[in-house]
Parts: C-alpha cells; sequence; structure tokens
C-alpha cells in the first residue's frame, strides 16, 4: 500500500479522515449496460489490494445495484479498515409494471422504482434501505443528493430539507451513526446557491473544478475554504475526456464533447506529453492541490482501470508542467498546483 493512498485528511472539523484516492462506485450500478456481479467483484479487488480504503457509491447508482456490490465484497472485510459513504434523497419501491418498467439512465441497474423525499422521514428510509443493501450497520457519512434536481417539476423539495431532513441527518450524526454530513453537487453554481442551504462538513463536487474548468476557484470554493468545507472531486476525468482524451466518442458533462473542450483537452495533452506525463495523472493530481480538496474518487467498470488510476496518483509530474499550462492560459492563473 502506497504512502500516498494511506496518508488521511481530514473532512471538514469531523473525526472522518479520507485518503487522498478513493473509489467511486457508479459504475458498477451499470451506466448503459450491466456489470456482470464477477466483474464488479474482480474491480473492488482490484482497488482493495492496491490499497484504495475509501469507497463512494449511492442508492440512486444503478437503482440500488452499485450499493449492493460494493457491499457484498467489503462484508467480509475489517470494518476499522476502511470508509463508505453513501447518499440520501431518495428511496425506491417496487414499480407497478416491472416487466415494461423504464430503468433509464440506468440500463443494467434494477427494477427498482425512485422516489425523491428529502423529507425527515424520507431521509431515515433511505438510510436504513442502504444500510439494507450494503449489508452494513455503519457508514461513515451521507450525503444530500443532486440538490440541483429540485428545479425539475418532479424532483425533490428543497423546502423539505430545511424543514426537516437535515435534522434527520444531525440526529444521525449527533448519535454517532455517521461521522459527516455532505452535499453530492454537478455544477459549479450550486456550492454557491444550494450548498448554503445547511451546514456542512463536505461536499462531492461532479464538474466544478477539473483540468479543464476552474470556474468555482473564487466563488464556490472559496466559500469552502473559508467555512472549513471540504471537498471530494467526483469527476476527476471531467466524465470522460481527461481520461479517453479528445475524439469523437469522447465524453464531458456526460455528453459528447464539444469542439471547444475537444481542442482544450487536446493542447493540454500536447503540453503532457512534452514533459512526458500522461493526461490521466495531471487530471487526478491537479484538484488535490486545493486547499479545500481533500480526496477524488475516479471510478472504474474493470479491474484495470483502477490498477491504472493508482499509477496516474503516483505518477512524478515536473513543476513545469504546471507552469507551462498556466503560462498557456490552459488553467487558472490563480489555481494551486501541486508541488
Amino acid at each position: 500500500m502506497t504512502t500516498k493512498l494511506t496518508h488521511r485528511r481530514q473532512a471538514g472539523a469531523t473525526s472522518l479522515r479520507l485518503p487522498p484516492m478513493g473509489f467511486g462506485a457508479a459504475h458498477l450500478g451499470g451506466m448503459y449496460n450491466r456489470v456482470s456481479g464477477e466483474t464488479a467483484h474482480a474491480t473492488l479487488k482490484a482497488a482493495w489490494d492496491n490499497g484504495i480504503r475509501f469507497f463512494d457509491t449511492a442508492p440512486y447508482y444503478g437503482r440500488g445495484l452499485s450499493e449492493h456490490r460494493v457491499g457484498d465484497f467489503l462484508i467480509d472485510k475489517p470494518r476499522d479498515e476502511f470508509v463508505i459513504t453513501t447518499k440520501v434523497g431518495r428511496y425506491f419501491k417496487r414499480p407497478a409494471d416491472p416487466r415494461n418498467f423504464d430503468r433509464t439512465p440506468w440500463g443494467g441497474g434494477l427494477n427498482m422504482e425512485i422516489v425523491w423525499d428529502y423529507s425527515y422521514d424520507g431521509i431515515l428510509r433511505a438510510y436504513e434501505q442502504s444500510l439494507l443493501r450494503l449489508g452494513l450497520d455503519t457508514v461513515d457519512a451521507l450525503l444530500i443528493h443532486d440538490p440541483e434536481a429540485a428545479a425539475d417539476p418532479n424532483g425533490p423539495k428543497l423546502e423539505d430539507l430545511t424543514a426537516s431532513g437535515y435534522k434527520a441527518l444531525e440526529e444521525l450524526k449527533r448519535s454517532g451513526q455517521i461521522k459527516a454530513i455532505g452535499m453530492g453537487l454537478n455544477a459549479a453554481p450550486s456550492l454557491a446557491t444550494i450548498a448554503p442551504l445547511v451546514p456542512l462538513d463536505f461536499c462531492i463536487v461532479a464538474m466544478p473544478y477539473t483540468l479543464l474548468d476552474q470556474t468555482a476557484l473564487t466563488t464556490g470554493l472559496k466559500r469552502c475554504v473559508d467555512e472549513n468545507i471540504s471537498v471530494i472531486i467526483g469527476a476527476p476525468y471531467a466524465s470522460g475526456i481527461l481520461a479517453t482524451g479528445p475524439g469523437p466518442n469522447a465524453r464531458y458533462r456526460y455528453g459528447i464533447a464539444e469542439p471547444d473542450i475537444q481542442d482544450k483537452t487536446r493542447r493540454i495533452q500536447a503540453v503532457c506529453a512534452r514533459h512526458g506525463v500522461s493526461l490521466q495523472a495531471a487530471a487526478l493530481q491537479f484538484p488535490l492541490a486545493h486547499p479545500a480538496v481533500v480526496s477524488v474518487i475516479p471510478g472504474g467498470a474493470r479491474p484495470e482501470e483502477v490498477t491504472a488510476n493508482i499509477g496516474f496518483i503516483e505518477e512524478t509530474i515536473p513543476a513545469a508542467l504546471w507552469s507551462d499550462l498556466r503560462n498557456e492560459g490552459l488553467i487558472d492563473p490563480e489555481a494551486p498546483t501541486p508541488g
């Protein structure tokens, strides 16, 4: 196990301590296609055998399947050796017509109908369902998942969260059932608009701070530093393109990357190549230099993807790479850089 993976960083002012890199288990829920149980187990085993001890999942990932996969693997591991986080805001019920149920976007997920519920009872129900799927009697932290969906008439009601739901999380933390309260966000503005609705110890952010985009640097991320709210980067590869490089099928923000993003990625990749550095290593290591960021959690659907990520987090990157990216206008001049 490498020192880079054993070192722990404190999340906010809590007793939760996280390694610089964990495993994001969304892919094990079967985005578009089912990941077999055998492959999921082998992927998690590769993570564990190579020193990963932080696993993040959610009910939404595969409509419960990701939590089943992660829990099945961790159930026989010493509980004091790993950290696991999951999310609340959705619970499940049996669909009226399972045979014709639309599982979009989790084509490989379970036939479970989502019920949005940010109320006191809804938060506790989601938490208890997660424990059952995981087969564990504790999780280390819970996150309020996808509050941006409140903009959809069929989405969650943020007033339920502020009126009663947050009280459930406070009680779970006060009683020692969880160590920290977080929020899972996708968009940069949400760090400054939605995150302040309730007191938080940490956030997982999918897109607001990557090698391609640092727009949250002087807004939401500054607030996190000022208020001691830690940040976990949930999509360090910007949902794909920083892992695959530019190309016709490269994905950014969960869709096909636009020409300007393709071009910027190509230019960043060229700078990396001049210094003998992989694009993936730069993408994983860059956000960890920010004082609010405590961990990155790239995903993986196959064992080789996990072992590759571990190699990237350990790769040596010369300081001159970051200087060149800054000088060529490819990263914000105010963005902290490693080393």
